[in-house]
Order: structure tokens, then C-alpha cells, then sequence
């Protein structure tokens, strides 16, 4: 997570250390009659619950018909096959902690809603998972938190699978699983964020050679804008970029539009150094870094490679702009003749080690 430049959470709460306030939660259910005591355990009335399915789309038939074994498991004991646990005797060997219905364990769905609410209080911002979560786990923290009368969650926000380059959803059965630390010790962990950058949270992530390649290059073509104009003055970032990135992000976090926005940047900005207009290259150029900042990314000028050489990187995109293309070839040469491999786009040079 550090190598993807995921900044670490505030709290790491574990559900063990809020058992005793599941215990009272679920009391409270249990003593308005939102929740019922049977056999084997606790369960939450989704009758309780008038809108119970809205966070899932579906009617409660369709949920059912569509939940598997572990909705109806344990239905004899059951108002309704669609009511869940909330407590679970449990069973010899099995872990186990103290309340007034007997000794158990507390459901999955309880253990999120006891923690959320304890440590992020009522009617927070954003609550966020698969999509694959939608139903049963969240439906049924939202109803818990329903039949409480508490204002859980304003938004909900549920992210597409991983899928390789054919669409398949990837998985150990499948065989298609690719590693992340193998993928991180191999590539450039800001090119794997930009992929993910690049694909709308809400749909789909492909992941495959072609697409982590292609990543790769649109980065390396941003570490070399960022050499190519290390040495512009400093400016205020461009104030019209700026609001474009924030209504993307408004957008229901629209990043492939942020990303769109940035490589659009670059090439405007790219155009105005040719152009010989410093001052608007480099306004462009804070409006960059300060909107790639934000979304994780730190440019590197001249990435793994010393200074002097990204310099020259530099110098053979200003020849090639002067349609200077023997200073172009020769200093192309010289950088292979030292052993760096040097790639030319329209988003600028890139030159890395071979």
C-alpha cells in the first residue's frame, strides 16, 4: 500500500475490541422488536425495515433468489428467509464471548455498523466497497442502522472487479490472478495507480500486459514533462485547469476525465514552451504537478535516471520542436551509446535505464 502511495487510515479498529457495544446494539433491537431470539442464534426483522432492498435495487424476492445458500441457511429458525443474523450460538470450538441470549459470536453485518458509527459517528460521508457487497453486507448494515433510527452512510460507493484484458472477473479457480507485490517489484507502482486512475471506479478494472505497458509509457511521458520544464519559473497553477479537474471529480469522482485532463495539459503546455511562451507553460505546468499531487502521483524529472541525463531528454524534445532533427539523432545516440534506452512521444521524451 506504501509503494502505491495509499495513505495509511487514521484508525485500524478491530472487531474484537467492540463486541460489548454489538452485545448492547443488539439489545436495543431485540427490545423494540426489530430483532427476535431463536434456536440458534439472533436475527433482524427486515419486516422492521419498510425499505429494506433499496441500497440493493432488487425486491426482497429477487435478493433471495439470487442471495445463494447463506441467505436461507438456518431459514427453519427464521420469521422471514431473508431475515439475518445478528448473533450466533456458537458451536464446541468455535470462538465464542458472553450476552444475556447465550454465548456466541456476532454477525459480519453487526460488527461493521457497531465500528462505523462508534468511530466515524452518524451520517458520514462515504461508505465504500465492492460491488459484490452491495447485497447482503451492506443492505443489511443499512437496515440495521434503519431499524436503530440512526442516519448511517450519505453515500454509497461500489467499485468494479478486477478483470483481465478478456473481461473475466479474476480469481484463484480461474487461474487469472495476477500478484500485486510481483507487479510492484516489476513496474513502476505510480503506473499501476495510474491504470486504476484511468478506469472509472465504478466500472470494470483491466489488467494485463498491453494496458500496465501502455501505463508505463503515458507515465515515463510525464516524468519527462516534468524535466523538460524543471527549470520554468514558479507560477500560480492555471486557474481554468484547476476548475476543470474539480468538476470531474464532482462528477462522481470522474478520474479517466482528470487523467484526459492532464495529458491535455501537458501537450497545451508543451506547445507553449515551442511557442516560446514561458509564462503559460509554466502555469500549466503548476496546474499539473498540483492536480497529479493530489490524485497520488509525485512526477519524478527524469525518473531513475540522474539529472544531467534527463537535461538531455530535454534538449533533444527542444530539437525535435526546431525540426533540429541531426541535434535530435546525435543526442539520441549519445544516451544510447551510455546505455539508456530513450522512447519519443507527443507527450515528450522519456529515457530510462536499459
Amino acid at each position: 500500500m506504501g509503494k502505491l502511495g495509499v495513505q495509511r487510515p487514521t484508525d485500524v479498529p478491530h472487531a474484537t475490541e467492540y463486541v460489548a457495544q454489538m452485545v448492547d446494539m443488539i439489545a436495543t433491537l431485540i427490545s423494540t422488536d426489530a430483532a427476535y431470539v431463536t434456536d440458534d442464534g439472533v436475527y433482524l426483522s427486515i419486516a422492521s425495515v419498510p425499505d429494506y432492498g433499496l441500497l440493493a435495487h432488487q425486491s426482497v424476492d429477487d435478493m433471495l433468489s439470487g442471495g445463494g445458500d447463506r441467505e436461507v441457511f438456518g431459514a427453519d429458525n427464521k420469521r422471514h428467509p431473508a431475515d439475518f443474523a445478528l448473533w450466533k450460538f456458537t458451536k464446541p470450538g468455535e470462538p465464542s464471548w458472553p450476552s444475556p441470549w447465550g454465548d456466541g459470536r456476532p454477525g459480519w453485518h453487526s460488527e461493521c455498523v457497531v465500528m462505523s458509527l462508534e468511530l466515524l459517528g452518524e451520517g458520514f460521508d462515504l461508505h465504500c466497497g465492492g460491488a459484490d457487497l452491495r447485497f447482503p453486507h451492506h443492505e443489511n448494515e443499512r437496515a440495521q442502522s434503519v431499524a436503530l433510527g440512526k442516519t448511517f452512510a450519505a453515500h454509497w460507493m461500489h467499485n468494479g472487479f478486477v478483470v483481465d484484458l478478456e473481461g473475466e472477473k479474476m480469481s484463484k479457480s480461474l487461474g487469472n490472478v495476477l500478484n500485486l507485490l510481483d507487479l510492484l517489484d516489476k513496474y513502476d507502482p505510480r503506473a499501476y495507480r495510474m491504470l486504476l486512475l484511468q478506469t472509472h471506479y465504478r466500472s470494470p478494472v483491466r489488467v494485463g500486459q498491453d494496458n500496465i505497458d501502455a501505463s508505463v509509457s503515458a507515465l515515463g511521458g510525464l516524468d519527462s514533462f516534468a524535466a523538460r520544464t524543471a527549470s520554468l519559473a514558479e507560477s500560480a497553477a492555471d486557474a481554468t485547469v484547476l476548475q476543470q479537474f474539480v468538476a470531474a471529480m464532482d462528477n462522481d469522482l470522474d478520474t479517466p476525465a482528470a487523467m484526459a485532463l492532464i495529458f491535455d495539459t501537458v501537450r497545451r503546455a508543451n506547445t507553449a514552451i515551442d511557442n516560446g511562451d514561458v509564462a503559460t507553460a509554466s502555469a500549466l505546468r503548476t496546474a499539473v504537478i498540483e492536480v497529479l499531487t493530489s490524485l497520488g502521483i509525485e512526477l519524478t524529472a527524469g525518473g531513475d535516471v540522474p539529472a544531467d541525463i534527463a537535461a538531455k531528454g530535454a534538449e533533444l524534445d527542444a530539437a525535435r520542436a526546431a525540426k533540429d532533427f541531426a541535434t535530435a539523432d546525435a543526442i539520441r545516440n549519445e544516451l544510447q551509446s551510455l546505455g539508456y534506452v530513450v522512447e519519443t512521444s507527443k507527450e515528450g521524451t522519456r529515457i530510462r535505464r536499459g
